[in-house]
């Protein structure tokens, strides 16, 4: 079986996500877009992951690649490949499902409750996770669910948190995949980031939440097991 993932900025890799690949058995392959790496073939692909980056789904001028991106999710997603996006990766896939992505009302940075959305209560994806969860975030933007999806989560500052199309599409606006390793390269490189708002944690916070990190690897792994259950062979 082949995981491969697609990585958009040199500091945002699939860390958990990957991990969870390969204790599962997966050969784990990426594509580093932003370096100018070829996208793959998508047969023998049996599971895609869309990981985050910092800019815009619409920054085509600085990121040219991003583009091609969503062509390949939009044939990913048409030939049933079961595909999980993470904040950027989300933003893309409810984009490419005709969703519009706009700045959200506020920024959300730092260890936040997300709070399992009403209509995801009886679906599988709801039920892998509590009716309640403190997970990290970093986003400015945000999605709104694609026509024919299930919102599966929200927060205080974020109505729209995740959602899941049909059996194959699995967004999330949040980070569990998230290592402290890698919330140490979001404070490195978009530390500026963090100015006194709301839903803005300073730096000490941030750092302070750390040992929360094997907890929502946890969350990720049954959530991800949920979603790339084994699937018929076509």
């Amino acid at each position: 079986m082949r995981f491969h993932w697609l990585q958009n900025v040199a500091f945002e890799d699939a860390a958990q996500v990957g991990l969870w690949a390969v204790q599962r058995g997966y050969t784990a392959t990426g594509t580093h877009l932003y370096a100018g790496e070829t996208l793959p073939d998508l047969d023998g692909i049996d599971a895609l992951a869309v990981m985050g980056g910092p800019m815009n789904i619409y920054q085509h001028r600085d990121c040219p690649w991003l583009v091609e991106e969503k062509r390949f999710l939009a044939r990913a997603v048409r030939l049933g490949v079961p595909v999980v996006g993470i904040c950027l990766g989300a933003q893309l896939l409810a984009d490419v499902l005709g969703a519009k992505v706009v700045q959200n009302g506020e920024i959300e940075i730092g260890w936040f409750d997300v709070t399992r959305a009403p209509e995801a209560t009886e679906t599988p994806l709801g039920r892998a996770w509590p009716e309640r969860f403190e997970a990290f975030h970093w986003h400015g933007d945000t999605f709104e669910i694609p026509a024919g999806a299930t919102r599966l989560a929200q927060s205080e500052a974020t109505a729209n948190q995740a959602f899941a199309y049909s059996d194959n599409v699995l967004a999330l606006q949040f980070h569990l995949d998230y290592s402290a390793e890698s919330i140490e390269k979001m404070i490195e490189h978009c530390g500026h980031e963090l100015a006194e708002a709301p839903f803005v944690q300073d730096r000490a916070a941030i750092l302070a939440g750390m040992d929360k990190t094997e907890g929502t690897r946890q969350r990720l792994f049954a959530l991800l097991d949920a979603f790339f259950r084994p699937r018929p062979s076509t």
